[in-house]
């Protein structure tokens, strides 16, 4: 006998599709026999690993039979120093994602609704949709949040909103001083989730400082990741900084040992690595400025970023473009799926591989040379 396990599956996770990330390196070898390739799809950080990562990891290996601190203890004594909270703020994730639906699975019931922007990160209607909550999608204002709106679509059913600053995949940003003013409209019932995996590439005197609103606005949860600017993407760290209430109860529903030894170790250790945060920093200034004017100088419209990618209108089918370019050896990530059926997302590479683009670029789109 057979059966369709799909009809067993709850009814929100039966409408969804799997999460499509970008193409490793290592498919694009399989399918077209092409060794040189350039990947700028995952915002990932180009520089490799920090030096005194590689080493702290080497020193770790030989406790890799022993399970890690599930607490993670030392690297929340890294972060409540660093950050001026106590360590019953912090929450731990496999990844910033993992603390998203953490936040969801704990607070969100079917019956509520969830708020979020158009072109906003595609993970907040995954975890919304899986739970059979009821999803309020916020029209765009210039690609980015629109706040005001935002405020006003909340109803006595509304459990969560979600803000992403700067925003994936478009790259806008949200000056603090507006989402001040929108977290003094919010009810403290309900929850604002700041996700601000992009953090450190907003210029300093832009930032803001969301974990210090915490004390005003306790409703408010800050996500960040050590995926992006802190380069341990592969390893699977993030965490989350809230009310120490919200924290245990994030805590509560947060699987044993989901953060492992070895992320546990490089993010303490990259965490204090001043000098690769900023070598990394610059490096992206200088990649964002460099495609940037490549992109007005070729009349190419692009959404300008505070993140660590750069979102381009290429004139025609994005998803053509993007097959075009891994014939030329160069990933990207097509962003149909957010409703850009034209836009590219482009993440800031190293010089040579930004000329790699660039090239490719002028390739596929027959653009004069300049």
């Amino acid at each position: 006998m057979s059966c369709d396990f799909l009809t067993l599956a709850n009814a929100g996770v039966q409408k969804l599709h799997p999460y499509q990330a970008g193409k490793p390196t290592s498919e694009l070898e399989r399918e077209l026999g092409i060794s040189d390739i350039v990947k700028l799809a995952s915002n990932e950080n180009p520089l490799g690993l920090s030096e005194k990562v590689k080493s702290a990891l080497h020193s770790e290996l030989a406790e890799l039979t022993r399970y890690p601190d599930a607490n993670g203890f030392d690297l929340k004594q890294a972060l409540g120093y660093k950050y001026n909270v106590g360590l019953n703020q912090i929450t731990l994730g496999n990844g910033s994602n993992d603390l998203l639906e953490l936040v969801a699975r704990a607070f969100v019931s079917p019956e509520n609704e969830v708020i979020f922007a158009q072109y906003a990160f595609v993970v907040y209607p995954i975890v919304t949709q899986a739970i059979g909550a009821t999803a309020v999608v916020v029209p765009a204002k210039d690609y980015g949040h629109d706040l005001d709106a935002m405020a006003a679509a909340v109803t006595d059913k509304t459990k969560l909103i979600f803000i992403a600053n700067p925003n994936n995949p478009t790259g806008t940003f949200l000056e603090p001083a507006d989402i001040l003013a929108f977290l003094s409209k919010v009810h403290a019932h309900v929850l604002v989730v700041l996700d601000e995996a992009y953090f450190e590439y907003v210029a300093a005197d832009r930032r803001g400082n969301a974990i210090a609103w915490i004390k005003d606005f306790p409703n408010l949860i800050v996500s960040r990741t050590f995926s992006k600017a802190y380069g341990l993407a592969g390893l699977r760290v993030g965490y989350s900084i809230s009310n120490p209430q919200i924290a245990d109860i994030l805590n509560r529903v947060r699987q044993p040992f989901n953060c492992n030894a070895l992320a546990l170790k490089a993010a303490e250790t990259v965490l204090q690595d001043e000098e690769y945060l900023q070598q990394g920093i610059k490096l992206n200034n200088a990649g964002m400025a460099d495609l940037s004017a490549f992109f007005s100088e070729h009349n190419l419209e692009y959404i300008p970023s505070m993140g660590n990618f750069i979102t381009v209108n290429v004139g025609k089918s994005g998803d053509q473009v993007y097959q075009q370019l891994l014939h030329e050896g160069v990933i990207v990530r097509p962003i149909t799926g957010y409703g850009l059926s034209e836009h590219l997302r482009i993440s800031i590479g190293l010089f040579d591989e930004n000329q790699r683009l660039k090239q490719a670029l002028v390739k596929v789109l027959k653009l004069d040379q300049k």
